[in-house]
């Protein structure tokens, strides 16, 4: 073990049982907070000890976040080099590769491989990181250097936005850290369909992969229908619709870059004919096309996480309820409606129960065809509730 780290310990009833069975957080109301912990810089590396001062793991410390102590290795393993960010990347890599025949995946999903707080997803020969954790930031030349020798891209772009790197007091500023952001939108094939992702403006990493099984369940509905895709984002589900058959999509969104990238897309897969959009609170947009008399075979609400923690959850709640009274008056008899939650504080039965509720508001009932989770890009750490966070219900009304 290496003798120059830090070392903090947990206190006497904090459950050390659970680290060792691999839990990865360590909070922090579970660790021994003298001034000397209070003093480690935040990203350092350091020795997990238990009560009675044995080494428990090696971890990513951060005194000024609520998880204090995130694992990243054994006890001994020593500070994380770029050799040892290769070996991670690299079994990433593995997986992906066997899933996926295209590079355009979710490369590093968080705890689930091994890399606790970062996010990297990759576009070709580019990679774009979200460093959502301060050992991360502290670490972050080993990994880029770790991640360009082992998948051989030629860009790596670092995106700085989200929650997460607030609560850990990190910045939010975006960065090219090798070679070029690309100048244009990527096209990334995906499921048939072509989606036009803007590394650089987008939101989060410029696309969202998750769905991509979901969406695929989708278009076994859509043969020859109408489909409406609420909170579209770049045209997730209306493009992929399209490309499966669909006579039509309309996407609704609030925002007009990302509904101009689902109109590229469109153009790019050869569809903008059958391919509409249209800007505006969804809420509003369906309400107004209620009272137009508009109905649709397919009805697909992906919003926004609307109960991003444990005291949004009964407001999250109200509103998935909400989408799904309001979407359910817009399916024509036989029809079908998806609803998907990214709340990781929603668990399935609340989210389910919710948007049963909604479905019973709007005066219809539904029996439940399919439920959907994100993709194998997306692992889940089976004692990390969080990294199960989507959640994709598929009714028949």
């Amino acid at each position: 073990m290496s003798t120059d780290l830090p070392v903090i310990r947990l206190k006497p009833k904090a459950n050390a049982r659970a680290i060792r069975h691999g839990a990865p957080w360590v909070y922090d109301n579970e660790v021994v907070t003298d001034r000397r912990t209070k003093n480690i810089a935040p990203g350092s590396v350091a020795v997990l000890e238990d009560e009675e001062r044995q080494p428990l793991a090696l971890v990513g410390v951060n005194p000024n976040s609520r998880i204090f102590a995130r694992v990243l290795d054994r006890a001994d393993a020593g500070a994380p080099d770029t050799a040892w960010f290769a070996e991670r990347i690299g079994k990433a890599l593995g997986l992906r590769e066997r899933l996926f025949d295209a590079p355009f995946y979710r490369l590093i999903h968080a705890e689930a491989d091994g890399l606790p707080g970062v996010v990297i997803d990759r576009f070709g020969d580019t990679c774009v990181v979200q460093p959502n954790a301060a050992w991360a930031e502290v670490l972050l030349d080993e990994m880029v250097a770790a991640l360009v020798e082992v998948t051989g891209c030629a860009n790596v772009l670092k995106s700085a936005s989200g929650r997460a790197r607030g609560l850990e007091g990190l910045d939010d500023q975006d960065a090219v850290l090798t070679g070029a952001a690309p100048e244009t939108p990527v096209a990334v094939p995906m499921n048939g369909a072509t989606y036009m992702a803007d590394l650089t403006g987008g939101q989060k990493t410029g696309l969202f992969y998750d769905q991509r099984p979901n969406h695929a369940f989708a278009q076994r509905l859509v043969a020859g229908a109408r489909v409406l895709d609420v909170f579209s984002h770049v045209g997730g589900f209306g493009l992929a619709a399209l490309a499966a058959g669909a006579e039509s999509a309309l996407c609704v969104d609030g925002s007009q870059p990302a509904l101009d990238l689902a109109a590229q897309g469109a153009e790019a897969q050869g569809v903008s004919e059958r391919f509409s959009v249209r800007k505006g609170d969804a809420f509003d947009v369906m309400t107004k096309l209620a009272e137009e008399g508009e109905t649709f075979d397919v009805v697909i609400c992906d919003p926004p996480a609307f109960a991003p923690s444990k005291q949004a959850l009964e407001a999250g709640l109200r509103a998935y309820e909400r989408v799904a009274q309001r979407a359910s008056a817009l399916v024509r008899e036989g029809g079908y409606l998806g609803l998907c939650s990214c709340s990781h504080a929603a668990d399935l039965s609340k989210f389910r129960q919710a948007s049963t509720r909604g479905i019973g508001r709007a005066g219809r009932r539904g029996t439940l065809i399919h439920t959907g989770f994100a993709g194998p890009d997306h692992p889940m750490h089976p004692q990390l509730a969080e990294s199960g966070y989507l959640k994709a219900l598929f009714y028949r009304l």
